[in-house]
């Protein structure tokens, strides 16, 4: 999954037992970060359209792994790490 904000409980779950990852991308970077992406395969629901799942081949994509295949979410361990006490 690529996308700019944090994922729920239940997906983060799913995302570990799937071995899925999910991307942080800047918010509005959409026309520089499509310069990334080599092909585009529709896989699964292409009745959604611009929602339809697609299998991305990518070279010096501009995203960072914000949730891991072994729950971890650097969105928590960034407020973790920068926590005033």
């Amino acid at each position: 999954m690529i996308g700019k904000g944090k994922r729920a409980p239940v997906v983060k779950e799913a995302m570990i037992q799937y071995k899925a990852v999910y991307l942080g991308a800047t918010g509005g970077a959409g026309a520089l970060i499509s310069r990334a992406i080599q092909s585009a395969e529709v896989i699964a629901y292409e009745e959604l359209g611009t929602e339809a799942i697609r299998r991305l081949t990518v070279e010096n994509f501009p995203a960072v792994v914000i949730n891991d295949t072994f729950g971890g979410d650097l969105y928590e361990e960034g407020l973790r790490q920068y926590r005033i006490n």
